[in-house]
């Protein structure tokens, strides 16, 4: 297959999926398709969240990062290892990179809400006292976006001929993240390492990721002829990129493509961006062994056999978050 060179993210309406119309729902698995085959991004409109929620949930965690650091860092439990609670300011490095990114960041993760045994396997949520309403916008964005990608990756099952609720039971209780991030600011840019930025290029470890609008511009996405184009989602968007287990289970025929966060031009430095990701992770068990169907003599076998969580423990630890 030529590759396809986007100019920007293509935009799809979620709504065409779900709408109970077949010409629209195989309509939008199609160009889903063709577009994480070629750049592995799509902005998505019709998502779910509210402007209410956004708003609410972005007020929330400018409010929590404008704390002092000695609160924030009440948040930080080492033997988590990041899975839950806050991340300090340089903790957190691209895979091949030593520099930490010029970011600090807040996990939420999975709510498991029914007799589920893997209950067990996650640390519980922290949440900070000193801001009113974080764990319930933040509980409400988390199951908006979980119920978001669960349909995402029906789609992307369809694409690839298998079952459309193939995903359903894999990521039930999946060990999925919610991450809001804050890019501060650098009051002298002189002071930090001079290949620091603010989200060195990397792929994403997930299946899934889905990005709320950022609150500045920054974010980047290499296209296949290595030419990095702006990711320029409107603000009744979001946008849906694979990540790598999802990279690994097609053999790479959907592109987990490869994105930065730049720093902003040298004025604009002491201003803070907030961003949103929600990064969709199966449970541990998931297989993630290259589907037969993706796999032929023209596109051979790319990656070992791997369970989500044997990838998971081997990538947090090529970024600094686990030894």
């Amino acid at each position: 297959m030529s590759e396809y060179l986007y100019d920007e993210v293509p935009s799809l309406d979620l709504a065409d999926f779900v709408s109970g119309n077949p010409e629209s729902k195989q309509k939008f698995v199609e160009e889903l398709g063709h577009a994480y085959n070629h750049i592995g991004f799509v902005a998505i409109k019709n998502h779910g969240l509210s402007d209410a929620l956004v708003k609410n949930l972005y007020s929330t965690i400018e409010e929590f990062y404008s704390l002092p650091v000695s609160v924030k860092e009440k948040y930080e439990i080492p033997e988590l290892f990041g899975q839950r609670g806050y991340v300090g300011k340089g903790k957190e490095h691209a895979k091949g990179r030593k520099t930490g990114d010029l970011k600090e960041f807040y996990h939420v993760g999975q709510i498991v809400e029914d007799e589920d045994p893997i209950k067990e396997l996650y640390p519980d949520n922290i949440w900070p006292s000193e801001i009113d309403g974080f764990e319930a916008v933040a509980s409400e964005a988390y199951k908006t976006l979980e119920a978001t990608g669960k349909k995402m990756l029906q789609a992307i099952a369809l694409y690839l001929g298998l079952e459309e609720k193939y995903f359903e039971s894999r990521v039930h209780n999946g060990n999925s993240i919610l991450r809001p991030i804050h890019y501060f600011p650098i009051e002298n840019p002189d002071d930090i390492p001079a290949d620091a930025v603010r989200a060195a290029e990397h792929g994403d470890i997930n299946l899934i990721t889905l990005l709320m609008g950022a609150s500045a511009d920054g974010l980047q996405v290499k296209r296949r002829d290595g030419a990095w184009i702006p990711i320029t989602a409107l603000p009744d968007q979001i946008v849906v990129n694979v990540g790598d287990m999802l990279a690994r289970l097609t053999n790479d025929k959907l592109k987990s493509t490869i994105h930065r966060v730049v720093n902003p031009p040298r004025e604009l430095m002491k201003t803070s961006r907030y961003s949103i990701p929600f990064f969709m992770h199966p449970r541990a068990e998931m297989d993630l062994t290259c589907l037969e169907s993706c796999v032929n003599e023209q596109n051979p076998k790319h990656y070992d056999d791997m369970t989500a969580g044997e990838f998971l423990h081997q990538r947090l630890a090529e970024i600094g978050l686990k030894k």
